[in-house]
């Protein structure tokens, strides 16, 4: 098992894009860093979003996963709040 760090891409869709004001971000973490815990980094950085956090599927390299799920160097992570269509006011 290697220590060296992790690097992935984190996809953002809705609020999550909306609190970062960018589609995506490239991310470094520790081995075995799960999807739960980069979860929990987005939460410290943008506590606003944390209403989300229930709800949130997760996915990587286009699959659905769970949120103990280990992530890989190279990753594509993608975090997917409930969407609605229509006009906010």
């Amino acid at each position: 098992m290697s220590d060296s760090p992790i690097n992935i891409t984190l996809k953002l869709f809705a609020a999550y894009q909306e609190a970062y004001g960018v589609s995506q971000l490239q991310l470094t973490f520790p081995p075995q860093t799960t999807v739960s815990q980069v979860l929990q980094h987005i939460l410290t950085e943008h506590p606003e979003l944390q209403k989300w956090q229930e709800v949130t599927k997760f996915g990587i390299n286009f699959n659905f996963v769970s949120p103990e799920t280990i992530l890989q160097d190279g990753d594509e992570v993608v975090f997917i709040p409930p969407v609605s269509g229509g006009l906010s006011i």
